[in-house]
């Protein structure tokens, strides 16, 4: 079982870090804020904070969660323009520090792949960095389903997402960053987590991650020892 420091130490000499979207990356929950968009923010609520919680599997939660937002594709255009990201404090400051010292940076989440689009492309991270689910529409742009494909989707999606890393690039020292339980599962195959609680505090993730921040510039300063 690794230690503080010995996460510290995985952090600071990092060859590769992915990060969380939604309320770590960004201050909100990108899917309830289209939820609130298309007028069923409560309900949905309750239920991302029974997948955040590890009360639900996520895919359970994503798929009842997507049948009552049922979002089109002139929805999700609508709302990426009227919602531009609310980017949490610091994490651009950390995302150009990682890239100037030549970290791969890396988006997983189970959020859309057309919402996290835009907010990498704001922190120069290319699309084929990006895991995260893909609505599919049908001809006349109405929600269907989304990619049951796209590892993402359920409960263990993310420790096979760092599979896949190591194994397409051979990473050493792996990082995951995030807020919930479906980050934290993802070490091991990750060499690190690190739960982040600067937006939300999941009592799952303060009580089991070894290193627990609620800011980002206590990474960067890690960075900087």
């Amino acid at each position: 079982m690794a230690t503080l420091d010995e996460v510290k130490n995985v952090f600071k000499d990092a060859d590769a870090v992915c990060f969380d979207v939604d309320s770590t990356l960004i201050e909100d929950e990108s899917i309830d804020e289209l939820a609130k968009f298309c007028g069923v923010g409560d309900q949905v609520k309750e239920l991302t904070n029974k997948a955040m919680g590890g009360q639900m599997s996520y895919k359970e939660t994503l798929e009842a969660r997507l049948d009552l937002i049922k979002p089109s594709r002139d929805t999700m255009e609508r709302f990426n323009k009227e919602n531009p990201p609310r980017f949490t404090k610091g994490v651009e400051d950390l995302v150009r520090k990682l890239k100037s010292l030549g970290v791969a940076i890396y988006l997983v989440t189970g959020g859309f792949t057309s919402i996290v689009r835009s907010f990498a492309k704001v922190l120069g991270i290319p699309a084929t960095n990006i895991f995260a689910n893909k609505l599919l529409f049908d001809y006349d742009g109405n929600y269907v389903t989304f990619d049951d494909r796209e590892p993402t989707c359920s409960t263990g999606g993310k420790p096979r997402v760092m599979s896949i890393l190591k194994e397409r690039h051979g990473y050493k020292r792996l990082v995951m960053i995030g807020d919930g339980a479906t980050d934290m599962e993802a070490c091991p195959p990750a060499d690190a987590f690190i739960g982040f609680g600067g937006n939300q505090i999941r009592n799952k993730v303060q009580e089991g991650a070894k290193w627990f921040v609620t800011d980002f510039q206590e990474l960067i300063a890690v960075l900087d020892s």
